[in-house]
């Protein structure tokens, strides 16, 4: 039996499956299992829990976090100072190095957690019928066939077939993203059902919001769907995020260039320049020292650390620091619907009287907002029919608002208890100027018929107070319009009913996006005290249809609009039926008439994939599977990927995105875990603001590069000189690593706080397979490094002509190297502009206290005598002075004069 079970369990189809079957598949019965059964088939299946996979010792991840090439340039270099006796410099290298491998450290168990994330969904307790028994369970004991009780507030503890159901509506919104709880029914439906359109099934993890239910277990830990989304979080590989390609792809390349030429350098100097090999090997130390950029790493990292904090400013809380350059960098936005570009708030946005069609303004449940008519408000006290209909929404209604005050604004904000749908009615009546205490004491309710899925409507029995003893008896009605439809005869005219003309306004309605309901009301005679199924007859008068959708939040219009103009392409991926979703992207601005469901996506290849996701930007009744190959689609075309979401269903996607954006209000654990970015006001605005911070990030990357990489190849390119043309050595290994030490802790560090560029957020996106140094970087960093070259050399040769000692010719080198660094700090600020305005001073303070500081070290390092001891350094005269400052001054003019070339040819960007 119990074999029988398990095969059943992964081959049949539950929700085509009617509930007598199911229990018969299963070998259960509706009193439930029997305890031993039950024993026995906990020992076979196991518990209902998703098992941890063992965590990585600490003391491994630590280790590979070392395993870096850049990591092993910058642990070489460290080794070489410490043999030079430069503990000082060793210090500073090796502390980068711990840093970054810290940081990584503590990012490293991002997987872990999301999957924990996902156990936490599941519930502790189970009500369940143990032979006919009712009995309170631990939720990990259940086991496919036992039967569990469902009632309002409870959480689903495994995936259930429905057996008998009343008036039950679970909100399944972390698991399909619909908007509104789901109504649930105990007949099957079709095989090929969406997960949000199961209606006979309750998964595990979702929220019973109204009703009571009993189900039988068909499915339990790793099986359910929650259990398979944490299977598909655990299988998705962690991807390489661009700046980190890029930056091993570059130290790659820079450390087989620097050993090749070190090498190069070495056989010359011993074969052909007659060096010995003791002393040449020295010169070569101090070549890869001049030509490592020790430095960069730490750059690089305060660089994102500052982008993280100012995305934490604009509700954006970055969860590994790479993903801020990454996000900078993406081509594709994939996000959810539901609660990110709309509010998550029903609001009736429709209407439709017997003699006209009114607009609703306003959004979600304050009750702030009017109504139009062709463009002109009506008011709704002078409007009969509105009122009527307005009455009968907030009558025949059992949601409530109150206000929060824990609001920023001091009065609060409106909050809902109760269903959302008759949250928007509620909300529309306040609208229309009635109060909930004085209608309802003038109408009190009498008795009521609930809503429940068989019959699809909610029925209450009022009275008129103002008749006095024969007070007059009605009923009010709401529910879905087809059913509504049928119950009447008229409309508020006294007309008889036209039911195909509301037909048509329905399916309108319906094709906006809307969810249409129907309100009617009917008399009944004096004295009636109570109501039943019997007194619902087609003799009603239809007050009107309300058009209700969860609208779109204005500042994600906007967003969506800043993103395109980017270059960066918005795609909705939502578990919403198409039209809904079709509506809702047309109204932020996306390409949504074509839109793509999950059942078209399950029948294309991937090429045919690819060709119809360029037809729309519209994904509907997406399954978690669906958004892992449509990132995965979008990736193959090379497009660099964000996924933004907050619910379970998205973590699979979120973490194999390039870059996963989690919401932190609605968001589910889950999603937040999985996702390298949270944005904490849920808002997809957000996300411009992150987008653009992303870019500025890495321009002050780029810049950093443009900035040290000149320096190190100029330090380079003098040693070189030196060599191979058998002249002194201008500089000591020592003071290399002075210059790099005092310019990376002052200059370089400023480029980080630059503010973004002009007509930033007018760019495409970067290509992911652009190199981090390109031609025209590497044009600059080649024309600066020579000039650098020219000067330092013609500043040592100078100062050797008039007889200077080499302690004085090495100085005045050192500060002909920073005094130019110095003045080529203010013409990198800017890839292209000119340099020759005041801002280029004051538009980074943070540059400008930098040189201040840059200046007073030169000035100990060149006159204070234990400086002099320790670099073997002598105080330079006025002379020296004016030449070093003349040659920054031409240096200065030849790189500005670079950069009006390059802005007349177009380029405004590097």
């Amino acid at each position: 039996m119990r074999n029988s079970a398990s095969r059943t369990e992964t081959t049949v189809v539950w929700h085509a499956t009617p509930a007598d079957e199911a229990l018969r598949q299963l070998a259960s019965d509706a009193r439930g299992l029997s305890t031993r059964e039950a024993k026995e088939r906990l020992a076979s299946y196991g518990p209902n829990r998703l098992q941890a996979t063992p965590p990585r010792p600490w003391w491994r991840r630590l280790l590979a976090q070392f395993h870096n090439l850049l990591i092993y340039v910058l642990l070489a270099a460290a080794c070489i100072t410490l043999w030079l006796g430069h503990t000082l410099d060793t210090a500073v290298i090796v502390g980068v190095v711990v840093i970054n491998a810290i940081m990584g450290l503590v990012q490293e168990g991002k997987a872990q957690r999301a999957l924990e994330a996902v156990r936490a969904m599941l519930a502790s307790h189970a009500m369940v019928l143990r032979q006919g028994q009712r009995l309170e369970i631990d939720a990990a004991d259940l086991v496919p066939g036992d039967v569990v009780l469902l009632e309002s507030g409870t959480r689903v503890p495994a995936d259930l077939r429905l057996l008998r159901s009343k008036n039950l509506a679970i909100d399944e919104a972390a698991l399909t993203g619909e908007s509104v709880p789901s109504g649930k029914q105990p007949d099957a439906v079709a095989q090929g059902a969406a997960l949000g359109d199961r209606l006979c099934m309750a998964y595990a993890g979702t929220v019973v919001t109204v009703g009571q239910a009993t189900g039988v277990v068909v499915a339990t830990a790793r099986q359910t769907e929650i259990g398979q989304i944490g299977a598909m979080v655990a299988g998705v590989a962690e991807l390489v995020t661009p700046l980190t390609r890029r930056l091993d792809q570059f130290a790659r390349r820079i450390t087989a260039f620097i050993g090749v030429v070190a090498l190069l350098t070495f056989l010359y100097g011993v074969w052909l320049g007659g060096m010995p090999a003791a002393d040449m090997f020295l010169v070569v130390v101090g070549l890869a020292v001049a030509a490592i950029p020790e430095g960069l790493p730490a750059v690089v990292t305060i660089t994102l650390a500052i982008g993280t904090s100012i995305m934490a400013q604009h509700r954006a809380v970055v969860r590994r620091l790479p993903a801020v350059e990454t996000l900078g960098s993406v081509s594709v936005i994939c996000t959810d619907k539901t609660g990110t570009l709309t509010r998550n708030e029903m609001t009736a946005v429709r209407v439709m009287l017997a003699d006209a069609t009114l607009a609703v303004s306003g959004a979600g449940y304050t009750p702030l907002g009017r109504f139009e008519l062709a463009g002109s408000a009506v008011q709704p006290a002078d409007h009969s029919g509105l009122q009527r209909l307005s009455r009968c929404a907030l009558l025949c209604n059992d949601a409530r608002l109150h206000r929060d005050d824990a609001g920023e604004d001091n009065a609060g904000d409106w909050v809902l208890a109760g269903d959302p749908t008759e949250g928007a009615l509620f909300t529309l009546a306040l609208k229309a100027g009635l109060a909930l205490e004085s209608t309802s004491q003038a109408f009190p309710r009498r008795d009521e018929i609930p809503f429940e899925s068989e019959h699809r409507y909610m029925a209450t029995l009022h009275h008129d107070q103002a008749g006095g003893q024969a007070s007059r008896a009605f009923i009010l009605l709401k529910g879905a319009p087809e059913r509504v439809l049928d119950l009447c005869v008229k409309d508020t005219t006294g007309a008889p009913l036209d039911r195909a003309a509301w037909q048509a306004r329905v399916d309108q309605a319906a094709g906006d996006g809307q969810r249409v309901l129907a309100l009617a009301e009917c008399e009944l005679p004096s004295g009636t005290h109570s109501i039943g199924i019997a007194d619902i007859v087609p003799r009603f008068t239809l007050l009107g249809l309300v058009g209700l959708m969860d609208p779109p939040r204005p500042e994600a219009v906007a967003a969506v609009a800043d993103c395109q103009r980017a270059g960066i392409r918005v795609l909705m991926i939502t578990g919403d039926h198409a039209v809904t979703a079709a509506a809702i992207g047309q109204q932020i601005g996306l390409q949504a008439r074509q839109a793509i469901t999950g059942d078209e996506i399950d029948h294309l290849d991937d090429p045919a994939l690819a060709k119809r996701l360029a037809q729309t930007d519209v994904v509907a009744r997406a399954s978690p599977a669906h958004k892992l190959r449509l990132v995965a689609s979008l990736q193959a075309q090379g497009k660099l990927v964000a996924m933004t979401g907050d619910g379970v269903n998205d973590a699979p996607a979120l973490k194999a995105a390039n870059i996963g954006v989690a919401m932190g209000q609605r968001g589910t654990d889950a999603a937040r875990e999985a996702a390298d970015l949270v944005l904490t006001d849920d808002n997809f605005a957000s996300i411009a603001h992150a987008v653009r911070e992303g870019r500025t990030v890495f321009d002050n990357i780029k810049k950093s590069l443009l900035f040290v990489l000149p320096t190190n190849g100029g330090e380079a390119g003098v040693i070189l000189l030196a060599v191979f043309a058998g002249l002194a050595m201008p500089v000591t290994a020592a003071q290399i690593l002075w210059i790099n030490m005092v310019t990376t802790v002052t200059l370089a560090i400023a480029l980080a706080f630059e503010p973004a560029e002009g007509q930033l957020m007018e760019r495409p996106p970067r290509d992911p397979a652009e190199p981090l140094i390109t031609r025209l970087l590497f044009t600059r960093i080649a024309y600066v490094t020579l000039l650098m070259i020219a000067a330092t050399y013609a500043v040592f040769e100078w100062e050797m002509a008039r007889g200077s000692s080499i302690e004085l010719a090495r100085t005045a080198v050192v500060n002909m190297l920073v005094v130019g660094e110095l003045v080529y700090l203010f013409n990198t600020r800017h890839f292209t502009a000119h340099a020759f305005a005041w801002e280029t001073i004051t538009g980074n303070l943070i540059a400008f206290w930098a040189s201040v500081s840059l200046v007073v070290f030169q000035m100990l390092f060149t006159y204070a005598p234990p400086m002099q001891q320790l670099f073997g350094t002598a105080s330079l005269g006025w002379a020296s002075w004016a030449l070093i400052l003349g040659l920054a001054s031409v240096k200065f003019l030849a790189v500005e004069a670079e950069k009006l070339v390059l802005r007349r040819m177009g380029v405004h960007s590097m």
